[in-house]
């Protein structure tokens, strides 16, 4: 999926701007490149970068619409007659269309991009958010609760570790039903704590690895698992359980079960 090289000329506002954050190196440039958009989510520098852009020769191009039925992202389409990327920020650089084209009329070409400020941009869903402190915020469902959420993104596989809602927090990690399964769950478990979800039987792999991370590169003060009553949910505990041994955490791990008609067991 990333299509990305990074230039070897790296600005030295980027070493200046990681030594300040105190971003580890291995996740500097962690990125996506989603057609023409580079996103970098730690931090914000200087930086030259390449970027692999579709291009369709025209005198080879026959016409067959092969390429923009591959296109999942439908960034390609026929206009008179040939094939055009017609939405550059929405190819994914994948190449789905490359195998396709009978003529063999599309290639990737590197594009160099001159050194540039680059802010965290794209996709919102994987946006590092900060809410503050939930006291403060102004009451906005119509039965006048407030939301504890406190960060985002929430899901375990979005969030980054190195997210500075992260430090001396007090961790949840939650299974996706049991917000809905337990009535009050805003107020008795995301009160005052960083909330990561996940469903360990339709995710794939396991938690493991990014919860690790999460807890040792963070002052985690406590952990608490809440998980519902269900085989498969068992995952989420024992991953949990898998990080706190082998990041060496002193944070304290608490898990709580939750039944399917909305009880705690």
């Amino acid at each position: 999926m990333v299509r990305l090289k990074i230039d070897p000329q790296i600005n030295e506002g980027c070493f200046t701007a990681r030594q300040k954050t105190k971003v580890p190196k291995k996740f500097m440039f962690l990125s996506a490149c989603v057609g023409s958009q580079l996103l970098i989510t730690e931090v914000t520098c200087l930086l030259a970068y390449i970027m692999k852009k579709i291009v369709v020769d025209q005198d080879k191009c026959i016409g067959c619409g092969l390429c923009a039925n591959a296109c999942q992202q439908s960034a390609m389409e026929i206009v008179d007659g040939k094939a055009k990327v017609v939405r550059e920020d929405f190819c994914d650089g994948l190449g789905n269309c490359l195998p396709v084209c009978p003529v063999e009329a599309i290639s990737f070409e590197d594009v160099k991009v001159a050194s540039k400020v680059v802010k965290p941009t794209g996709c919102p869903s994987t946006r590092t958010m900060s809410m503050g402190c939930p006291s403060t915020k102004a009451q906005t469902t119509s039965g006048g609760d407030t939301s504890m959420l406190q960060q985002w993104p929430v899901q375990i596989k979005l969030v980054t570790p190195t997210a500075p809602f992260f430090e001396n927090a007090d961790l949840l990690i939650a299974a996706d039903c049991t917000a809905y399964a337990y009535a009050n769950f805003h107020k008795e478990f995301m009160q005052n704590k960083i909330t990561i979800i996940g469903c360990p039987k339709l995710d794939e792999g396991t938690y493991t690895e990014k919860l690790t991370q999460i807890l040792s590169q963070n002052d985690i003060q406590s952990v608490t698992v809440v998980r519902m009553q269900v085989p498969c949910c068992g995952g989420l505990k024992v991953a949990t359980e898998l990080a706190v041994q082998e990041s060496g955490t002193s944070a304290k791990l608490q898990v709580v079960i939750i039944s399917v008609d909305g009880k705690i067991v």
